[in-house]
């Protein structure tokens, strides 16, 4: 077995979305539910057989999420994973739609950060094992920090 590391590339202002399932349908059921929650996101969704042609089928609704969906999924490659690269939304907005979707598994991330994502590689083909969300803590937030969090929630308009 061999371990490696896959960075994501997220495009300038998206997000992106990386979970396990586990049936052809997946990409239109995943497809459905982004287009469904979020009116104006822009997406693309991308999801890699795991047996017969082994094929990574992308559906979306832009054609720049979508072939980042696709470069994604390709470099990770491995079975059964989903790569969903937003914009002009959050994770959150679709999140908890997505965990109740049959097919879905797990999901790994939600993220605009860098990610590295940790593969094993065997002679069958790759896993994921976890993934490097972000950047280690720094320290513990100040009262100016917790304010100027506070205040960034308020922008985006998830406080009164």
């Amino acid at each position: 077995m061999e371990l490696k590391t896959v960075k994501l590339e997220i495009p300038e202002g998206s997000n992106v979305i990386l979970g396990e399932t586990h049936f052809i349908k997946t990409v239109e059921d995943l497809y459905e539910i982004m287009a469904g929650a979020t009116p104006g996101a822009k997406f693309g969704v991308a999801f890699c057989e795991a047996s017969g042609p082994c094929l990574i089928r992308v559906e979306g609704n832009d054609e720049e999420m979508k072939k980042s969906a696709a470069a994604n999924a390709r470099n990770v490659g491995a079975g059964h994973i989903f790569v969903i690269v937003m914009k002009e939304a959050f994770p959150i907005n679709v999140l908890n739609s997505l965990k109740l979707c049959p097919e879905v598994c797990s999901i790994f991330c939600a993220t605009a950060n860098l990610v590295e994502v940790i593969v094993a590689e065997t002679g069958q083909g790759r896993g994921i094992l976890g993934v490097i969300d972000g950047s280690s803590p720094k320290g513990v937030e100040t009262e100016k920090d917790r304010t100027e969090r506070k205040n960034l929630l308020r922008k985006f308009g998830y406080k009164l």
